[in-house]
């Protein structure tokens, strides 16, 4: 496929702005972009607008200004059901999304609206609960599912439609830090492995710089930067604005070299980077010391 042009990007919204009818303006003029297959977050603190962004995104409210085109086509030339074949939208409380009474039931509910063949909904189904490592738990009722499980349930409801591009507000809300990380690998999986353009909404930063291609920062509706993860988290000011931090790691060494003046290159992102960071601080020397006497124990 052509990377030249539109045609790259699998979402492409200019000029959003959206109040609701009590005279919260949500959305002012934002702009975002997503190419295919690129993995993208929105970071913003609570009452920034990007669960409003998410959901103009996926068709489920219509801004009053601007324009989205979904694989190049406006969304509002699609129907809903040509809408949802190429974008499915996870909402952050699956108790919200969740209403069939299995979890094979509830991931073949899409599907069976698409009007596909009973067997090629049975496949989906299969293919959905698998890919979100949830293929023992076809025959188990909602209501029994532990909250981790019933996201990945969600996830794969929306995946069951085969849609190029999951839209995710705060997937990862709720869950304990072994379930966060399971979910964004999974996430990941999807985008590296199956080419899924991956949008989600977070306020939560310590794994974005680990998966996220890019980042763009909301506050008060309007999107205060977009770029990598380097780029994002060394703009201090930035951040303070959006009323976020840094990843905790890079508070750390910020700290040590604000305070301590370790000579510390660059700000690190995640802890690989840190390791890397701080060995450089050590002298070759006493490296080679360390490494001469690991050998020979």
């Amino acid at each position: 496929m052509s990377d030249n042009g539109e045609n790259k990007y699998a979402v492409d919204a200019r000029g959003l702005s959206f109040r609701y009818q009590e005279g919260t303006l949500a959305l002012n003029d934002v702009t975002f972009k997503a190419r295919r297959g690129e993995f993208v977050a929105l970071l913003a603190s609570n009452g920034s607008g990007k669960t409003t962004l998410l959901k103009a995104l996926s068709g489920i409210i219509k801004p009053q200004h601007g324009k989205i085109m979904i694989d190049g086509e406006d969304i509002n030339s699609m129907s809903s059901k040509e809408l949802y074949s190429k974008a499915g939208i996870v909402i952050q409380n699956p108790d919200d999304q969740l209403f069939g009474a299995t979890v094979r039931e509830d991931v073949a509910f899409g599907p069976r609206n698409m009007d596909l063949s009973e067997e090629e909904v049975e496949t989906r189904v299969k293919e959905a609960l698998e890919g979100v490592g949830a293929g023992r738990l076809g025959k188990r009722a909602i209501q029994h599912l532990s909250f981790g499980e019933k996201k990945k349930v969600a996830v794969a409801g929306v995946l069951a439609m085969r849609p190029n591009i999951l839209i995710l507000d705060e997937p990862t809300a709720g869950l304990d830090p072994a379930g966060e990380a399971s979910m964004m690998r999974l996430l990941s999986k999807l985008n590296r492995e199956c080419r899924v353009t991956v949008i989600l909404a977070t306020h939560s930063v310590d794994m974005l710089p680990l998966f996220a291609d890019r980042i763009f920062v909301l506050s008060e509706g309007r999107v205060l930067k977009s770029g990598p993860a380097a780029d994002i988290f060394t703009d201090h000011e930035m951040i303070e604005q959006a009323k976020l931090r840094l990843p905790y790691i890079s508070s750390l060494l910020h700290e040590m070299k604000r305070l301590d003046g370790v000579p510390i290159n660059g700000l690190p992102l995640t802890i690989g980077e840190a390791r890397k960071r701080m060995l450089e601080l050590i002298p070759e020397d006493i490296l080679i010391k360390q490494l001469d006497e690991k050998n020979h124990e």
